[in-house]
């Protein structure tokens, strides 16, 4: 049975949600669904959806970037034609999940307006907001126009695919760098490591 259930990835994802019920009722913690439930647990969809694009942002960097050259050119098809749009699918509904919700979440919790004009006590979750806002925008209006040429979805010549991955890769990077400050600012302002 377990078998069956790892063979699927949606069986996989139901069966972890599950879990997490299993342990929650195991534990014996009254719930109670009022608002800082609901504002806990869209923190929570925050931070999933932070691993999933934080993770992806690191899988193309350390991961697939560097094995590029690596690879015989006629198994590169695979990666340009199945991997990365998939990969670059969830990248990007990934940026704009954990933009949406940790704007509801700096909503619901009443400090949205304090964290984006940077003052007292939210600049440090502020200026991590700032920065993910423009890794968003890097994402959906500089990476992905510049994948979709380089991956060959969007017809060009080989000079404009060139330069488009090259433009992709660099602005991948600069996302890269910011996502060391940005997951800092993140957890400094709870934490009180700023």
């Amino acid at each position: 049975m377990l078998t069956k259930i790892l063979e699927s990835l949606l069986y996989t994802v139901i069966a972890g949600l599950v879990l997490l019920i299993i342990i929650i009722l195991i534990a014996n913690q009254p719930t109670v669904m009022n608002h800082a439930w609901g504002a806990f647990m869209m923190r929570w969809l925050h931070v999933v959806s932070g691993v999933m694009w934080i993770g992806l942002l690191w899988y193309f960097n350390f991961v697939q970037m560097p094995s590029m050259s690596k690879i015989p050119d006629e198994q590169k098809p695979a990666i340009s034609k199945v991997i990365a749009p998939t990969a670059l699918f969830w990248f990007r509904y990934a940026a704009l999940s954990t933009v949406v919700t940790g704007i509801l979440v700096a909503w619901m919790n009443g400090y949205i307006g304090q964290a984006l004009s940077l003052n007292q006590p939210f600049i440090a979750i502020g200026i991590g907001m700032w920065i993910a806002l423009l890794m968003a925008f890097n994402v959906w209006f500089i990476i992905w126009p510049n994948q979709q040429k380089a991956l060959g979805m969007v017809e060009i010549e080989p000079k404009g695919k060139a330069a488009a991955a090259r433009r992709a890769m660099l602005t991948s990077r600069i996302n890269t760098m910011l996502s060391v400050p940005m997951l800092y600012m993140m957890v400094a302002q709870q934490n009180g490591g700023f």
